[in-house]
């Protein structure tokens, strides 16, 4: 079985009546596999992190269904799909979708993570697709690094430097594919 993965489970875990996690992105493909109970589970592409008031790997905004809009007036710009699994139903999220679960009552889910990237762009000591592949996390790194850098400047010349930036990685890193 060269190039291939093998899928890792991982209990979702016994959810009790209401429970909500952040909305969130993994870095692996995963099947969540309702066991027992109700969830509604909300999916955001990776073409909509703009508008999720991202705080490291998370998004700010808590209350995906009525969302503080004066605080986060670009959260109503993200297109959300949802769908409500109960016992048997089997959900495919895919890698780096934002997902956001709810436990409508409760109940057991399993998760099925698989790598579909060659194994060194993953971090090797993350199991469940939680931390950012390598590649991206050294590119991270120094781009806080640059940011320093600019931080040297006055604010005139830090605030074009930084556009400039922004416009450069727009260029050489967006997808070029639109949806």
């Amino acid at each position: 079985m060269a190039g291939q993965h093998l899928p890792v489970p991982r209990l979702e875990g016994v959810s009790r009546e209401q429970f909500m996690q952040h909305l969130y992105p993994q870095v692996m493909d995963n099947l969540l596999i309702q066991v027992t109970g109700k969830k509604r589970v909300v999916l955001f592409s990776p073409r909509d992190a703009q508008y999720l008031y991202l705080k490291g790997t998370k998004s700010e905004v808590l209350n995906i269904d009525n969302p503080d809009l004066a605080k986060y007036p670009l959260f109503s710009k993200a297109r959300r799909y949802e769908c409500s699994l109960e016992a048997g139903d089997v959900l495919f999220i895919p890698a780096l979708w934002f997902h956001n679960v709810i436990s409508e009552e409760f109940g057991v889910g399993v998760n099925i993570f698989w790598k579909h990237l060659p194994s060194e762009c993953y971090d090797k000591t993350d199991t469940y697709g939680n931390k950012d592949p390598t590649a991206a996390s050294r590119a991270a790194q120094i781009l806080d690094r640059a940011l320093k850098t600019l931080a040297e400047l006055p604010e005139e010349y830090r605030d074009f430097y930084a556009r400039r930036m922004v416009l450069h990685i727009q260029d050489k890193a967006y997808s070029k594919n639109s949806e």
